[in-house]
């Protein structure tokens, strides 16, 4: 810890939470996730947060940050700021990326949207295909020190097809069975299911990987909404029997081996070393 004359110098973090278009939820209660967010940081000692609701002014924030953690549905990194943000991470800056961060700007496909990979995808390590309906699903869990404490769980979430980007230095921290798409005509368009890992049945849902002197941790898990941003037309009936959706959801946010995750990802991302000139 670096210090001064006047005691420890704090070390600085930079959350972005936020929907698009700008101020919108974009189907995700951002307040809770924020709160919830901001409340972690807080508990770390000598740990001081910027907030931004999207990337703007990256370079700013993170020349005076270590640690970056984002939960969106929608802002992305542009190129210039990805750049940024990648040279930030070579310099040895951590990333924590959660659930919407590995999606972005989607593009008309017919009556429906697909995404569209950006340089940041690249970066994180992982690009957002679709999910199928909240449904109910078993977690496993690898050893790892950012897995610590945590066992295999069983959680309500949307269940994200996430490709990995660069398997060959990723380390996979969760994983969960779902060999096919049970719900094909449900949300975004892809071409082709790359999710899918070597087995031909299993997804990843969480993974670490160095870039440079630092590195990013993502995890999918982590939708919320309350009644005002509820999008779900229906939650699959291993959540509700009826197929309803909970006007509100909080799904792995109530779950302890999910914030014990949250928990062990945030010591991580406050452990980065100073970042090098």
């Amino acid at each position: 810890m670096v210090t001064d004359r006047n005691g420890p110098k704090a070390m600085g973090a930079h959350l972005v939470v936020g929907g698009f278009p700008a101020g919108s939820g974009a189907g995700h209660d951002m307040d809770y996730v924020r709160l919830r967010l901001l409340e972690g940081l807080a508990r770390r000692p000598n740990v001081q947060t910027s907030v931004a609701n999207d990337f703007a002014q990256l370079d700013t924030w993170l020349g005076v940050s270590r640690f970056l953690v984002t939960y969106t549905a929608g802002p992305h990194p542009s190129e210039a700021e990805n750049e940024v943000l990648h040279d930030w991470l070579q310099a040895g800056g951590r990333w924590l990326g959660l659930h919407g961060t590995s999606g972005g700007r989607a593009a008309r496909a017919g009556r429906r949207r697909q995404m569209v990979r950006t340089g940041h995808h690249d970066t994180l390590g992982g690009f957002f295909l679709n999910h199928p309906p909240i449904r109910s699903f078993i977690v496993d869990v690898a050893e790892h020190e950012l897995t610590a404490g945590v066992g295999n769980f069983t959680t309500s979430d949307e269940l994200y097809f996430v490709e990995l980007t660069h398997p060959e230095d990723t380390t996979v921290l969760l994983t969960t069975e779902l060999a096919t798409n049970p719900a094909p005509d449900f949300g975004f368009v892809y071409d082709t299911d790359t999710s899918l890992l070597s087995d031909g049945r299993t997804r990843a849902l969480g993974f670490t990987r160095p870039v440079g002197d630092g590195g990013v941790t993502y995890y999918a898990l982590g939708h919320s909404h309350d009644p005002a941003t509820n999008s779900q037309p229906w939650v699959d009936r291993s959540v509700a029997a009826d197929g309803t959706t909970p006007l509100t959801f909080r799904g792995s946010w109530e779950s302890d081996d999910f914030n014990r995750l949250l928990d062990n990802a945030i010591n991580w991302g406050c452990g980065a070393a100073s970042i090098r000139a």
